[in-house]
């Protein structure tokens, strides 16, 4: 009996050290952690938003996947530097949950400016060196709004937009917007101080690059030739094929002219976009009311692709060049097509240079050989 009144005592004894054992490791842990962050060692904790990114000038920010230059050590002021810092923070996935709380910076807005055309004419080149520019937020994804998705509704539309600050832009760019009948009926609703940027490019050349973007998903497409002519042998062309109907600019332009008047529009010239960026994107900042940042300095021609990229940021491995969608090398086709294509284009040409004040002088050069 007394025997086993000790082994029940001991037994309990036991339990109750064992209890005792998670809180006493537990002490040691704070005590450790204590005695390290006392000496300097906790600077590796998560940092308050306002502190990341703090060095602007050197920093590299990422925009639907790619790499971009912070435009700091350029001719941005000190505000537009800011801005941009604490607007791209709201446009980019957050790394953490630090990020989350500048997620109320800015307001999403309708675009002020929107890149309206023209398919292959050098769109997405064109927003891409917008992007750079401090005061400039866009949509990297062509919404479609005004052309396929209008059911869906303005508020729909504007929380596709990035959140920008008071003096910043938001801007977005639907090349097929341009050729779409009911588009400028909608955008004047949504308004009528939009400003509007077209992208235009010899529609020869144009015809053959939208051409050589369709065969690389279709390679069992028909010849350029036979889908561009009704009858070969009479030499009358399709304008109800897309590649040729989105080259008689002046219809299209007609159609916008009902609706804005010629101030609303820049027409940005496809080749100069390659030959000299820098002149084009002068232009272009100036339209916008916006400071010259983008610059020569940022750009040099890439004689693989054919045409412009920005310069290597800091940090970076590699320059910014559009995809591997561009730059793609055209079929060979025969040069009585291309001629009777441009005889076609002429007259529509010559229109749209009276309309727009400016001749491109597309009747004078040669068809281009890559898109």
């Amino acid at each position: 009996m007394g025997c086993s009144k000790w082994r029940a005592a001991f037994n309990f004894g036991h339990l109750k050290v064992h209890s005792k054992l998670p809180v006493f490791f537990t002490m040691i842990i704070l005590f450790i952690y204590l005695f390290y962050c006392l000496n300097g060692y906790c600077e590796s904790l998560p940092r308050p938003v306002y502190d990341q990114r703090s060095n602007l000038q050197t920093k590299i920010i990422f925009k639907d996947g790619q790499e971009t230059e912070q435009l700091g050590a350029y001719n941005a002021s000190p505000v537009s530097l800011v801005r941009e810092q604490l607007s791209d923070l709201t446009n980019s996935d957050p790394p953490s949950n630090n990020i989350s709380i500048a997620n109320n910076f800015g307001n999403k807005k309708f675009p002020q400016a929107i890149i309206i055309g023209v398919k292959k004419g050098g769109t997405r080149a064109l927003l891409e060196f917008l992007r750079i520019h401090p005061d400039v937020r866009a949509v990297g994804a062509e919404p479609h709004f005004f052309d396929r998705f209008y059911e869906k509704g303005l508020e729909w539309y504007r929380n596709l937009m990035p959140r920008t600050l008071e003096g910043q832009i938001t801007m977005e760019k639907t090349p097929s917007y341009f050729i779409t009948k009911e588009a400028p009926r909608r955008v004047f609703s949504m308004s009528r101080h939009t400003r509007l940027i077209v992208v235009v490019r010899d529609p020869v050349t144009r015809a053959v690059s939208d051409y050589t973007q369709t065969l690389s998903k279709s390679p069992g497409l028909p010849s350029f030739q036979n889908l561009a002519f009704r009858n070969a042998t009479t030499g009358l062309i399709d304008t109800s094929w897309s590649a040729v109907r989105i080259g008689i600019y002046a219809k299209h332009l007609e159609n916008w002219l009902r609706y804005f008047p010629m101030s609303r529009f820049l027409f940005v010239s496809g080749e100069r976009l390659v030959t000299d960026p820098a002149g084009e994107m002068g232009r272009v900042q100036d339209f916008l009311g916006l400071k010259r940042v983008v610059t020569d300095k940022h750009f040099y021609f890439n004689q693989t692709k054919g045409f412009p990229c920005l310069k290597k940021p800091e940090g970076s491995s590699r320059p910014r060049c559009l995809g591997k969608s561009k730059g793609r090398p055209h079929p060979q086709i025969p040069s009585e097509v291309l001629l009777r294509l441009r005889d076609f284009y002429r007259p529509f040409n010559l229109k749209f240079y009276q309309m727009t004040g400016h001749d491109f002088g597309w009747d004078q050069m040669a068809t281009h050989q890559s898109s």
